[in-house]
């Protein structure tokens, strides 16, 4: 007969048993062999739900902690389960892109293989969307990508090219999603490529002497040409709550819309680990150099948030966008 464990290992792989988190460590300290597959799916279990927990949390004031926290756990093992939290929580609440990218951006100086995966998901989300005229979804990932851009945790190429398609073949829907992407990164891209912004900023004037769109979205570009005489005053890349590293340190990546993008699914997916404790070992060895000697063993038990999981929801949905 199966024990309690592993019911409700084999219940928890569908995701269909919600595992509290007393029991979890109490399951895990039953458990004597961590190279068993029992063993590394608890762990496993714990992580997603911490990361997940703690994404969830964030916000400008908390970002310290959290990106301790976040540090304590073994990031290298959740590369995957990071980008899918962060992307999960952006596009639930878009309004809070510049916490996100802040967290992405500090986590990406000590780890940049984790932002990498998070801008590469992004981008193919977007394009995806895109194609699709899911414009909920469409409109979560311009902001995330304009704010990678201020964070400098993606290229400001990225953001010229993706405001060229979008004004390729003007729509009221792809128009109003440019400009909404320069209020956002406008500042960022005004400093590090100013004749890049000035050539969107022709096709902009080109667009309104078309006139092929809607008047609102005539008096949108209008309102734009005004932010942009301000220097994007009202709209800085950066609060400075969020400014949270130095130019210098950040590692941003060349990723352009046309790349082949592998957003490697199988990241955010278990899989037993041979070497499992040496990984491990491994991992608290970098943690030491992340944190500094200081930081203890808190983050050795995988399951410490104790926040529940919210059910795996679709990203693909929302309204049709027409034609962009």
């Amino acid at each position: 007969p199966e024990s309690l464990m592993q019911r409700t290992i084999k219940a928890g792989k569908a995701g269909g048993a919600y595992i509290p988190p007393f029991r979890l460590k109490q399951m895990m300290a039953e458990a004597q062999d961590k190279n068993s597959a029992d063993y590394q799916r608890m762990t496993w279990e714990g992580l997603k739900k911490s990361i997940n927990g703690l994404v969830n949390k964030v916000t400008k004031t908390n970002m310290t902690s959290i990106i301790q926290d976040l540090l304590s756990h073994n990031m290298v093992r959740a590369r995957g389960l990071y980008a899918r939290s962060i992307m999960k929580a952006q596009l639930a609440s878009p309004a809070f892109s510049p916490v996100y990218a802040a967290l992405t951006a500090v986590i990406n100086t000590k780890l940049p293989e984790n932002g990498e995966t998070v801008l590469k998901r992004v981008v193919g989300q977007f394009r995806r969307s895109y194609k699709r005229n899911d414009k909920p979804v469409c409109t979560a990932m311009v902001r995330f990508i304009a704010h990678l851009i201020n964070q400098q945790v993606a290229h400001e190429i990225l953001g010229l090219q993706l405001l060229t398609v979008l004004l390729e073949k003007p729509t009221d829907d792809s128009v109003e999603l440019a400009v909404s992407f320069v209020k956002e990164a406008g500042s960022a891209l005004q400093q590090l490529s100013p004749q890049g912004l000035h050539a969107i900023f022709e096709r902009f004037r080109g667009v309104l002497h078309e006139g092929s769109i809607d008047k609102r979205v005539q008096y949108m570009i209008e309102g734009l040409f005004a932010v942009r005489k301000t220097n994007f005053a009202e709209f800085p890349a950066l609060e400075p709550e969020l400014d949270l590293v130095d130019a210098d340190d950040q590692i941003t990546h060349e990723i352009s819309l046309d790349d082949p993008i592998d957003p490697e699914p199988g990241l955010d997916i278990f899989h037993m680990d041979p070497e499992f404790e040496a990984h491990e070992q491994a991992w608290s060895e970098l943690k030491k150099e992340l944190l500094g000697d200081d930081s203890g063993d808190e983050g050795g038990d995988e399951s410490g948030s104790g926040e529940e999981e919210s059910e795996e929801e679709e990203e693909e949905g929302g309204g049709g966008i027409g034609h962009f």
